[in-house]
Parts: C-alpha cells; structure tokens; sequence
C-alpha cells in the first residue's frame, strides 16, 4: 500500500464511533464484524423498517462478483477503479478480479478512517498483480484519478466501480458530473459497473429507509429511479440486459428461476 502522507495528502479526521457511518452499517448487514453499537443501532431500526435490507445487500455483492467475472474473464480487464468501495468482507473486487488474472490491478477508493485502517491491512493482492487503497472520496475524482495513476495505466481498458454509492451525492447533476469526470479520464474499452438503490420494487419501505437513515447518519442517500441509473450510462454502450434489479443481471445457472427483484439498479456500460 501507498501512504498518501508522503504525497502531502492531509489525513481524514478521526474515527468517531458515536455516528454511523454507511460502510460499517453494509458491513454489519453483510454479517462482518467491523461495526460499532451506532453502527448496529441504526441498522437494526432499518431492518425493521425495510425488512428486504439484508437481501438488497446480499443480492448486490452477487453482482459485483459476476460483473467483475464476466470482465475479468470474459472481457479481459486487468484494471479495477473501486470508488467508495466500503470495508473489506467476502468476495472483494481484487479477490474476484485475481483469482481469474493474478496480475489483475485494482485500486480502491473511500474517506472512512475505519475503512481506511482495515484496506491496509486487508486488502492484500497477489504478487503478479497489485492492490492498492487511496484515501479519497467520490466528490474529489481529480484527487481519485491522479493517485490511482500510481497504480493503473490509464493508456489501457479500467473497469470502474461505483457501487452503492452515487446515492450519497444527492444533487443529480453533481451525481452525473462526477461520474462524467470519471469516466472521461478512461481510455476506449473501459467499462462503467454502477448499482443504487431505488424505490421502484417496494417504495413505501425504501423511502422509509432513506427517511430514517438521513435523520441519524453524516451522509444523507437518496433514491433514483431505474431510469435516473441509466442516465449514468449516457454515451456507454450498455451490456444486455440493460438497467435491471442487481439479482436481474446475468444471473448463475443456479439462479435463474430463484431470484426476486430487490430495490437496488444496475448496469455495466462500455465506453467506445
């Protein structure tokens, strides 16, 4: 790993454990360990207010771990931009991307402390490869695209990743301006992989959700239509089949006749 210290980087204040933050409130519903009472307090009152909570989050990671396979393999990307990636569980992008190409490189992305401590000491990749974590948040993609330059060639093909976390820039054109800026920085071939929440499947728990998670969290969400989520995509080639609910998108064998649409959209587009 980096040190942004010694590139005259000033560090993110610290941890505070008294207010939740959504990385560790994701990482308690995806069953880790990495999560304090507030964390758990609020997402409990969640839960009991969007019972389908844990069933989005599990349904999300899924996508990310076929999305990434279907790149990685199928595509050949060997380089992973991971914006607002939240703390380490299962299947992480560099272990999903690595376990297919070794020399895989990805770099991650987020301004939680907590996040910031456990990446380091995490989020180890294979010796061909790298894996690297900047300390930079989605507002500030000039900071994001330099320091990931470090690590990635921007001359070649860069998956990036925004997963779950356009919903914290509330404002839609800041939203697509941001991801504008990202993705413009990409060479021809490179993809976008997108997925937020929606309200579109059971819209009186989701914006209930929203409700109470902007009362009593630092970083308000709010929720886009499927159409909004397409918007991201503007000027990609989108890959069949389209925006759909994250269980929709290339389901497993295993899956297909078992899955439920779940208030989470997603697409992967291509930039030509």
């Amino acid at each position: 790993m980096t040190d942004d210290r010694a590139h005259g980087h000033v560090p993110q204040p610290q941890l505070d454990t008294s207010v939740p933050q959504s990385a560790r409130v994701w990482n308690y519903w995806l069953g880790g360990k990495d999560n304090y009472p507030s964390d758990r307090a609020v997402g409990d009152h969640i839960r009991r207010t969007n019972p389908h909570i844990v069933e989005i989050a599990v349904a999300a990671r899924a996508f990310l771990v076929r999305a990434v396979t279907h790149l990685t393999r199928d595509v050949g990307i060997r380089q992973f931009l991971d914006v607002g990636t939240g703390l380490p569980t299962a299947n992480n992008t560099h272990e999903v991307a690595q376990a297919i190409a070794p020399d895989a490189r990805i770099v991650y992305s987020d301004h939680d402390p907590l996040v910031l401590a456990h990446a380091r000491a995490l989020l180890v990749g294979t010796d061909e490869g790298a894996t690297d974590y900047i300390d930079a948040d989605l507002r500030e993609p000039d900071v994001i695209l330099s320091r990931a330059a470090r690590t990635l060639d921007f001359d070649q093909p860069i998956a990036l990743m925004l997963m779950g976390v356009v919903g914290h820039i509330t404002d839609d054109e800041e939203a697509y301006s941001l991801v504008r800026r990202l993705v413009a920085a990409l060479p021809s071939g490179s993809h976008l992989v997108l997925y937020d929440d929606t309200n579109v499947i059971h819209p009186e728990t989701m914006n209930e959700m929203t409700r109470s998670w902007n009362e009593t969290g630092q970083n308000p969400r709010v929720n886009r239509t499927p159409e909004k989520i397409a918007g991201f995509f503007e000027g990609l080639e989108l890959l069949d089949p389209g925006v759909v609910s994250v269980s929709r998108w290339r389901p497993d064998e295993v899956e297909v006749g078992e899955t439920v649409e779940v208030d989470d959209f997603c697409g992967v587009g291509r930039k030509p």
